[in-house]
């Protein structure tokens, strides 16, 4: 009951709680957040300094007793306590200059397909402690094909490909249910760990995880160029130790990142082939629809349609494609409620 009186004074929200990223959804006011999933931490009085942009910016620079890290790996919650003290936060700024005390609201969060139950109920338990008075929980998939505007109740076969952070996710969905999904741990970062690992193997140059991620937005690419692109190198030199500068083409980061596009389209072809076959020939039509971050990286669209035979395009807005998604379940829970996922506290709401 008091739950329910604090609920009137509290916006309910969506979130797109991802690996690189963590944006929201405020009912009827769209996405008002979108910060980097990042938490620094003082480690001898346990006390949280910064969250989102602000530690972001002290990644790799901090004392031995400041940590800055992520709270999710690989989708999933890796540091229980830290990500909720993080999803507090962003509830705590939605609702900053309201007049409510105990903000209460319903939220409803996006979860990889590949969740174990266990993994589902730290997701749910630290919404619930954040200080969520109901946490519904949809599967990132469906709501990156529901933000894309995908036909996902229809009698007809959707594929789509979510390519974050740290999984990508692809499902084919048909009647508000994944026909065929898969979950790949495979991702954003994986793409900066092989730019790091070729400086280390090509120039003996160690270089940071933020470093590779502009490299890899800035001249990475799946499908050869028609202008060649470079970017400076700086690291660390392995063998003398002192810093060091060299270029690098746009050929060098596409031959890095070749072997994980390889796996990204290998599994691709994989769900297709699972498949069943009147959903392909609706998928045919409509083509593979790409989603997340991953979805920018040049040449990607050309060549998964070359690999796979069929029409690709890249969504809307492919960042925010699952806050958007879980934005419209929430505008209209009664109607989507067969999208989300049963959990351990409540049946969705009928």
């Amino acid at each position: 009951m008091f739950n329910r009186i604090l609920g009137t004074f509290s916006r309910d929200i969506g979130i797109d709680l991802g690996t690189a990223n963590t944006l929201v959804y405020v009912r009827d006011k769209g996405i008002v957040i979108n910060e980097p999933s990042v938490v620094a931490i003082n480690t001898k009085t346990g006390k949280v300094l910064a969250i989102g942009s602000d530690a972001k910016k002290m990644v790799g620079k901090t004392p031995m007793h400041i940590v800055a890290n992520r709270p999710l790996v690989d989708g999933v919650v890796s540091d229980f306590e830290v990500t909720e003290q993080m999803l507090k936060y962003f509830i705590q700024k939605v609702h900053q200059g309201m007049f409510t005390l105990i903000p209460r609201p319903r939220v409803v969060i996006g979860i990889p397909s590949g969740c174990t139950e266990v993994e589902r109920r730290a997701v749910e338990d630290a919404t619930r402690n954040a200080g969520a008075r109901q946490a519904f929980l949809v599967e990132e998939p469906m709501a990156a094909a529901i933000g894309a505007r995908l036909p996902v109740q229809d009698a007809s076969g959707s594929m789509i490909v979510d390519i974050g952070g740290g999984t990508t996710e692809m499902a084919v969905v048909s009647l508000g249910g994944e026909v065929v999904s898969r979950s790949l741990r495979v991702a954003g970062d994986e793409l900066n760990e092989d730019i790091i690992q070729y400086a280390r193997d090509e120039f003996n140059l160690l270089i940071g995880e933020r470093r590779a991620e502009q490299i890899k937005i800035g001249i990475g690419s799946c499908w050869p160029l028609k202008d060649s692109l470079e970017a400076k190198l700086r690291g660390r030199d392995l063998v003398t130790g002192l810093p060091k500068e060299v270029l690098i083409n746009d050929n060098q980061v596409r031959e890095a990142l070749s072997r994980s596009i390889r796996t990204l389209v290998y599994n691709i072809k994989g769900t297709i082939e699972e498949t069943p076959p009147e959903l392909v020939a609706d998928i045919m039509d409509r083509g593979i629809v790409l989603a997340g971050g991953g979805a920018l990286l040049r040449g990607l669209d050309r060549l998964i349609a070359r690999e796979t035979q069929m029409p690709v395009k890249v969504a809307d807005d492919p960042l925010t494609c699952v806050v958007r998604g879980a934005g419209m379940v929430l505008e209209d829970l009664d109607t989507l409620k067969e999208i989300l996922v049963d959990t351990q506290y409540e049946s969705p709401p009928k």
